[in-house]
Formats: structure tokens, C-alpha cells, sequence
């Protein structure tokens, strides 16, 4: 799940004022202890609906950085040293606490990105998911043997840590993606650096408090806020050995190829370009359905949203107007008002990034099908961007090539399959596309051929579960090993293989009854 805002590009610091000095200022998680950082400056986290100022997070610097992988390093010999077994006890812990305190860290969620309440729980759950699947690792760890690769000798081949792991996450999955890394990561041994987005560091707080109550070894799991500074002290860090990401393709790039250069592991998921094709026999009001989710959950505030839809032939007379008529349907809203499905985007920045965007599109030639750029009856104070839709889009235009990262979705009219494959494997990124469709040579002839690492077929957000990799395809993806499945554990650990024989071998016997009768 990728998110527009770039950690790297410096960010201004709030001025105390008397509206803020009262606020908390976070303190950073460190080797068990919340310490306050040495910060360059203050950011305000302030809920998107309607511009609360709900903390303030601390521009920490290398400084932090440093003694956080300290404290990782010195917890690591004794957490890995622990069983198996051990570790993944603590992830049984912290799965049943995200489930007595679902409501709670809904609620947290939602305050501090925005998004509605149905959503956010949906969002725990992945984070369940992810930890549930985790818990398996006394089964994905195992290592191979193989005896008698010669006379009297085996090989085997056996996991073990790679060492401190740092992630890097977004503002769109405040709890979800972090849980993608930090989960895995620490039950293969690991210790663990987590940096979370400035515009939404509550939700990880909590989640480390969590730790805390689950007695998590101190030093195991540590918190540092802050933006860019943090970002590169993290990717040059030499007591940090692998680091995740996700954010946009520019960034992940610089990621990518900054802790590479420093001989880190890295995954690094860019944005997307996600396509949403319908054909001709596609089932109408189950893929409206399915299209307007996609498009619009979460204020189409993430890298698996549906953000182009590519009608093939008739489709577009099927289909087009019940599309205009649902989203005009689509309430707009606090993400805690029961009645909205469509909270607000995350800053007045991204609202007017989205406005300038829409308005490029008409400019460029599209028709704006519907028109959600003042959307009524929202809180004041709020950055609020209604369902809206750009129809009659061409390949050249800015709607079709940008991640918008908003709630605009943008409609596309060809011809063909082929057409449609073209289109979408015209597109540098390739992280998600989806299909509609009865016709299983469609599904089958459309799947081999598009350049894109998850398909969905009848499904508006393709994203994979946890038991299998997401993986994202081209500029959504810059590394080898993606993100949860069986590829979790290859990335957090490294293989030794260990090839052994005795000279004893033969004389096994006379060994042991020698041994016996010195007892």
C-alpha cells in the first residue's frame, strides 16, 4: 500500500503556539523506554476531518536513529537465541490483543487518517491476518538435509536472522503495514526498527504500547519518529541490515538504491497505475459495486486502489450509467459518522494536489462525469474530496498517467482485449489489475499476458492475502523478495548451509560402548 507523501522532502516545523503548546509531543520507543528526542523540530498530527491537532510528532534525527539500532543490537543475541517456538508465542500475544482492542485501535485509525470506522476494523484484520500467518514460522523456517551427498556425508541448509530490520511505512495503513514487516521480522529472530509516517505516528504508538503489555524483551521492537532525516540515517545506518518500504515510485527508488549501496537488504513497493478492465458480459451491478470500493475506499488512498477503468466494446453502454449513478450515492463524511463511506483525504495538501488534478483532466479534454470537488454537508475544517469520475480519458493525459492517490477515478473506452492488455501493460508500474468477466478464455488470456504481479478476477482490489506475496510488478516493486507469504520469511532470514562427515563414521558402535564404560 503506497502513499503519495515523500518521507525524503523536507518538511517545515509547526511554531509552538498557544493553540499547540499544551498538545503531547510523542517520544520515540527506545531499548524499552519512551525517551524524548532531540528534535530539530515539531510536526502537528491533526485529524483530517476536521483539522484537530491531535499531537505532535518530533523531527528526530541520526542521533535517535543510532541508539535505536544500538539497543536492537544489544537485544539480538538473546532474541535470537530463543526457541522458535518462543518468539512466536509473543505474536499469539500480540494477535489477541489487536483482537480485545480492535475498537480502539478502529478508532485511532480513523482519527488520524481519516478513514471510515468499516474500513479501519477491516484494516485490523489484515493486520490479524498477517500475524496469524506469521505464527507459522516453526513451519516456514525449516531448513533442508540431505544425507549422503557423498560417503559418510550430509548437507543441510538452516535459516537464521539477518539482524537489526528497519521499516519505513506510509499514511494510508497505519497499522496494516507496519504489521507487514515487523511480524515476520522479529519472529525469525530479527530485532526490529520501525519509522512510521509523521502524519500518522498515534497508531504505532499504541501498537508498541501493546508490546510493552505483552512483555516483549526490551530493545526487540523500537519506535523513532521523525521524516527525512530519519529516513537516511536509517538507509546509511551500519548496525541496520535490511530495510522496508512503502511509498511512492520516486522514493522507493531512492530507497532502493541508497540502502543497496550500503550493502543492505531492501524491498522497496512504489505506487501503482491500478486497471480495472470490463467486458462486455460482466455482470453490471456487481462489478459497479466492485469498481466504486476500488476506486474510492479509503479516499482511493492506496496503491491497490482501482484508479483506471478500461471498458471493452458494449461495456461502455452497460455499464457507464449506473456507474454515474451509484457514485453520485457515495456519502461523503467524518470517518466516524456511521452514514459516510468516503472520509477525507489526509491534508489540505493532498486536497488540493487531487483539485489540481481533476481540473488538469478537464482541461486536457475529459469529461467530468462526476464532480467531487466540493463535495456537501462535510465537516468544516476537513479535507474532504468527493467520488469523482473523469470520463472519455486518453492515454496522453495526465489523469492516465499520474497516481492521483485520491478519489478520482478515470474511464477509459477501447475496442478489444488486446486493446486493453496493450493499455495496461503500457503503464510502467504494475502493481494490481482486475478483470470482469464471465468468460473463462477472457480470464485466462488476460491473466498470462498482463504485465502485472496481482490479478484480480471479479474482485475490485486485487491485493494478495497474507499467505501468499504481494507482489507487485515493474516500478511497484524494487527488490526480489516481496512482502508476507513464504517470501517474509526468505527476506528476514539468511541461509547457511553446513556440509559435515566423521571420521568416527563406521566405528559408531565401538564409539558409543567406549563412552559407556568410562561411565
Amino acid at each position: 500500500m503506497t502513499s503519495q507523501t515523500n518521507t525524503l522532502t523536507p518538511t517545515n516545523p509547526t511554531a509552538a503556539t498557544e493553540t499547540t503548546a499544551a498538545v503531547r509531543v510523542l517520544p520515540n520507543y527506545i531499548g524499552g523506554r519512551w525517551v524524548p528526542a532531540e528534535a530539530s523540530g515539531l510536526i502537528d498530527v491533526t485529524n483530517p476531518a476536521n483539522g484537530e491537532v491531535l499531537g505532535r510528532v518530533p523531527l528526530s534525527g541520526a542521533t535517535e536513529v543510532e541508539s535505536a539500532a544500538a539497543a536492537a543490537n544489544t537485544a539480538l543475541p538473546d532474541w535470537r537465541s530463543r526457541s522458535v517456538g518462543e518468539r512466536t508465542e509473543f505474536l499469539y500475544a500480540l494477535r489477541e490483543a489487536f483482537r480485545r482492542r480492535i475498537d480502539e485501535l478502529a478508532e485511532s485509525i480513523t482519527r488520524e487518517g481519516g478513514k471510515v470506522l468499516s474500513d479501519a476494523r477491516a484494516e485490523i484484520t489484515r493486520s490479524i491476518e498477517v500475524l496469524e500467518v506469521a505464527c507459522a514460522s516453526p513451519m516456514t523456517m525449516q531448513g533442508r538435509v540431505l544425507e549422503g551427498v557423498a560417503r559418510g556425508i550430509n548437507t543441510e541448509t538452516f535459516r537464521q536472522p539477518v539482524g537489526v530490520c528497519a521499516a519505513i511505512t506510509p499514511f494510508n495503513f497505519p497499522a496494516m503495514v507496519p504489521m507487514w514487516f515487523l511480524p515476520f521480522a522479529i519472529v525469525c529472530g530479527n530485532t526490529f526498527v520501525l519509522k512510521p509516517s509523521e502524519q500518522v505516528p498515534l497508531t504505532s504508538e499504541l501498537i508498541c504500547r501493546m508490546l510493552e503489555e505483552i512483555g516483549l524483551p526490551h530493545g526487540v521492537v523500537n519506535l523513532v519518529h521523525g521524516a527525512h532525516d530519519v529516513v537516511n540515517a536509517i538507509l546509511d545506518s551500519p548496525g541496520i541490515s535490511a530495510v522496508s518500504f512503502v511509498g511512492s515510485v520516486n522514493t522507493a527508488k531512492y530507497i532502493y538504491r541508497r540502502a543497496a549501496e550500503k550493502g543492505k537488504r531492501v524491498q522497496a513497493l512504489g505506487g501503482a497505475k491500478n486497471y480495472m478492465v470490463v467486458m462486455p458480459d460482466a455482470i453490471v451491478d456487481k462489478t459497479v459495486s466492485n469498481v466504486l470500493g476500488s476506486a474510492f475506499g479509503n479516499a482511493g488512498q492506496r496503491c491497490m486502489a482501482g484508479s483506471v477503468l478500461v471498458t471493452v466494446g458494449s461495456a461502455q453502454t452497460a455499464i457507464m450509467g449506473k456507474l454515474k449513478q451509484e457514485a453520485e450515492k457515495v456519502i461523503v463524511g467524518d470517518g466516524r459518522d456511521p452514514k459516510a463511506s468516503l472520509g477525507p483525504v489526509i491534508s489540505h495538501a493532498a486536497c488540493e494536489r487531487i483539485h489540481d488534478a481533476i481540473e488538469t483532466g478537464i482541461k486536457e479534454g475529459a469529461e467530468l462525469l462526476v464532480d467531487g470537488r466540493r463535495p456537501k454537508g462535510v465537516p468544516s475544517g476537513g479535507n474532504f474530496v468527493g467520488p469523482t469520475i473523469l470520463n472519455n480519458v486518453k492515454a496522453g493525459m495526465r489523469a492516465a498517467r499520474e497516481e492521483i492517490f485520491g478519489p478520482v477515478l478515470s474511464v477509459m473506452h477501447v475496442n478489444s482485449l488486446d486493446e486493453a492488455i496493450a493499455l495496461v501493460n503500457s503503464d510502467p508500474r504494475g502493481n494490481g489489475t482486475s478483470i470482469f468477466t464471465e468468460n473463462g478464455a477472457a480470464v485466462r488470456e488476460y491473466s498470462r499476458r498482463v504485465e502485472v504481479g496481482m490479478v484480480g478476477v471479479n474482485i475490485g482490489v486485487a491485493a494478495s492475502p497474507a499467505y501468499f506475496p504481494f507482489s507487485g510488478w515493474k516500478d511497484s516493486f524494487f527488490g526480489d523478495l516481496h512482502v508476507h507469504g513464504l517470501d517474509a520469511v526468505e527476506f528476514f532470514t539468511r541461509k547457511k548451509t553446513v556440509t559435515s562427515r566423521y571420521f568416527s563414521s563406521g566405528t559408531t558402535g565401538k564409539f558409543f560402548t567406549e563412552q559407556g564404560d568410562k561411565h
